[in-house]
C-alpha cells in the first residue's frame, strides 16, 4: 500500500535542524509540511564555528543575502586552516580552499614544482596559492573573473547558534511550524516498525510520514528507538573529549582558522567579529581534565568570556542513517571531530542528499539502501583525511603522537599515501569532499616528500620551466594590491544600504 509523504516531522532544532527545515521547505515548498520540535530546555552542542565553502551553495540557493548573512551570525571569512605544530613543533603549514598553481600541461601542477625544486627554485608551493598569499598578509576581497589563476575560494566562520536563529526566521516566513516541547515518548506501527508520532511532556502528540533526528548525541530517534548500531572508530581516532570557551576578539580579524596541536590534542582558535571560539580536542586515555584546563586556558591569546564546558563523545558514525522512516542528520548521524570543518557540511549533504532522492508515494528499501551506502563512502572519506593528519606526524614529545604514528590506518588511506610518496601522484575518490589539493597540502605540510614526479614535468627545459613559474607567481600576487585588510572588507560589505 502506498503512503505518499506529506508530512516531514524534525526532532530538534539548532543548526542541523533549521538547515533541515529551511530547505526541504524552499525545495518541496506546498508539497510537504515541516513541522520541528525543539526545547528551549535542551542546549546544543554548538562548536561547529567554521565551515567550508560549499556553504556558500546553500545559503544562495536559500537565497540568503551574503552581507546580511555575515551580519546576523557575526561571520568572518576563512580562506584556509593553518595548522601549528603538527609535522613538528614550531612547524606551520597551510591548508587553503585554493590551489597552487595552475593547469601547465598533461600532469598536475606539483609534478613542475617539483622539477622546478630540484632545478633550484626556492619558492614553497604555497607561494604560488592566492589563498595563502592573503590569509598571510590578513586581507580579502571577493574576487569576480573567469581566470581560474585568481580564483579564491571561501568560507566562513560564524556564531552557529546564530545561524539556527537566522535559518529558523527564515523557514518560518516559509511556513515551517515550529512546536515548542520536550519529548518524551516515540510511537511506532506495531507491524512496520515506522514511527508514527512523537508524543510531548505536556501530552500532545506530533505525526508525521517521514522523521528526521537531530536530537544530537542522543540520537533519540534512529538509535535509541529504532535501535540502530553505531560503528566506533575510536581506534583510529581516539579523541573523545573537548573543552570549548569563548574569548575576547582580536583587534585584528585572521581571514583563517588556526589548529595548534599541542602534547596531546590540538586547540581551535577561530575569530569572529563579536568574540574568538576556541577549543581543546584531546583523549581522556592520554590527558585529564584538569591538565586539558590548564593547557586551553594557558593558550588563550585573549581574555575568556566564561568557563570552558566540556563536551564529551565517541568518534564513529550511526550505521544506517537512514532506517525505516528516519534519516539522521547532524550529531545523530555521526560525530567526527572539527579538524576540518566538515560537521555542518556533512548535515548540508545529508539534507541534498535526501532531497535528491526524497520518497513521493512511499519509502522503498532501493532508495534507503543507497542513500545509505553514499552516506558511509562520505563519511569514510573525511574521516581518513582527519587520520592523515594524526598518523604522518614526526612528533617524539609524548605517547599521543608516537602511538598516532604508529597505528593501524585505513587501507584507502595507506594506499594514498603510499602512492604520493612514491610518484607525487593523487587520485580522487568518488564522495570525497576534498579536492587533490587539499590533500597535496597535507601531506606536504606534514613532511611527505615525493620521490619521483611525473616524467611530462621533465619534457620542459629548467630554464623554461623556471621562467613559467616565475610568472605565475608574479601573477598570483597581482591582486594583493587591490585587496582589502579582512576587517575592512567586513565593515564596508556589511554595511548595511
Amino acid at each position: 500500500m502506498k503512503q505518499p509523504i506529506k508530512k516531514v516531522v524534525i526532532a530538534g532544532g539548532g543548526t542541523a535542524g533549521w538547515m533541515a527545515a529551511a530547505l526541504l521547505k524552499k525545495v518541496l515548498q506546498q508539497q510537504i509540511e515541516v513541522e520541528l520540535v525543539e526545547s528551549d530546555d535542551i542546549g546544543i552542542v554548538g562548536v561547529g564555528e567554521a565551515t567550508i565553502p560549499p556553504i556558500q551553495v546553500f545559503n544562495q540557493y536559500l537565497g540568503l543575502d551574503e552581507a546580511e548573512f555575515l551580519r546576523e551570525t557575526n561571520a568572518t571569512i576563512k580562506l584556509a586552516i593553518k595548522f601549528e605544530n603538527w609535522k613538528v613543533p614550531g612547524e606551520s603549514y597551510y591548508h587553503t580552499f585554493g590551489a597552487p598553481g595552475t593547469q601547465l600541461g598533461f600532469c598536475p601542477f606539483q609534478h613542475y614544482w617539483l622539477q622546478a625544486k630540484q632545478a633550484g627554485m626556492p619558492q614553497s608551493l604555497w607561494d604560488f596559492d592566492l589563498n595563502y598569499l592573503c590569509a598571510e598578509q590578513g586581507k580579502f576581497n571577493i574576487v569576480k573573473t573567469p581566470n581560474p589563476l585568481y580564483e579564491m575560494p571561501y568560507a566562513y566562520h560564524f556564531d552557529s547558534g546564530l545561524y539556527g536563529k537566522y535559518l529558523r526566521k527564515i523557514a518560518e516566513q516559509a511556513g515551517v511550524v515550529r512546536t515548542e516541547g520536550l519529548i518524551e515518548q516515540v510511537f511506532q506501527h506495531p507491524i512496520s516498525g515506522h514511527i508514527t508520532a512523537l508524543q510531548l511532556k505536556d501530552g500532545r502528540q506530533i505525526s508525521g510520514d517521514l522523521f528526521i533526528d537531530c536530537t544530537g548525541l542522543r540520537a533519540l530517534l534512529i538509535r535509541k528507538t529504532l535501535g540502530v548500531a553505531f560503528e566506533n572508530w575510536s581506534h583510529y581516532l581516539p579523541a573523545n573529549s573537548a573543552l570549548a570557551v569563548a574569548s575576547e576578539r582580536f583587534a585584528q580579524t585572521l581571514p583563517y582558522t588556526r589548529s595548534i596541536a599541542h602534547k596531546v590534542g590540538w586547540q581551535w582558535r577561530i575569530p569572529l567579529t563579536h568574540r574568538n571560539g576556541n577549543g581543546l580536542v584531546y583523549s581522556s586515555d592520554y590527558l585529564s581534565d584538569d591538565e586539558a584546563y590548564q593547557t586551553l586556558m594557558g593558550n588563550l591569546d585573549s581574555k575568556p568570556l566564561a568557563e570552558p564546558r566540556k563536551i564529551s563523545f565517541q568518534t564513529g558514525r550511526t550505521s544506517q542513517q537512514w532506517c525505516k522512516n528516519v534519516v539522521s542528520l547532524g550529531l545523530s548521524s555521526g560525530f567526527l571531530e572539527p579538524l576540518e570543518s566538515t560537521s555542518i557540511h556533512l548535515i548540508q549533504s545529508g539534507i541534498v542528499r535526501l532531497l535528491k532522492m526524497f520518497p513521493h508515494q512511499q519509502i522503498s528499501d532501493t532508495v534507503i539502501d543507497y542513500y545509505n551506502a553514499d552516506s558511509k563512502q562520505e563519511f569514510e572519506t573525511i574521516r581518513d583525511f582527519i587520520i592523515l593528519h594524526y598518523h604522518v606526524n614526526q612528533r617524539d614529545d609524548s605517547d599521543f603522537w608516537r602511538d598516532m604514528r604508529h597505528m593501524a590506518i585505513p587501507q584507502r588511506l595507506a594506499e594514498k599515501i603510499a602512492l604520493f610518496a612514491e610518484s607525487a601522484a593523487i587520485f580522487n575518490d568518488h564522495n570525497d569532499i576534498f579536492r587533490d589539493a587539499s590533500w597535496l597540502q597535507v601531506m606536504l605540510g606534514q613532511g611527505i616528500e615525493p620521490r619521483d614526479f611525473h616524467p611530462a614535468a621533465k619534457a620542459v627545459p629548467d630554464a623554461q620551466l623556471l621562467k613559467v613559474l616565475q610568472q605565475i607567481q608574479q601573477a598570483k600576487q597581482q591582486p594583493l594590491a587591490q585587496m582589502l585588510s579582512h576587517d575592512e572588507f567586513l565593515a564596508r560589505f556589511t554595511r548595511p544600504s
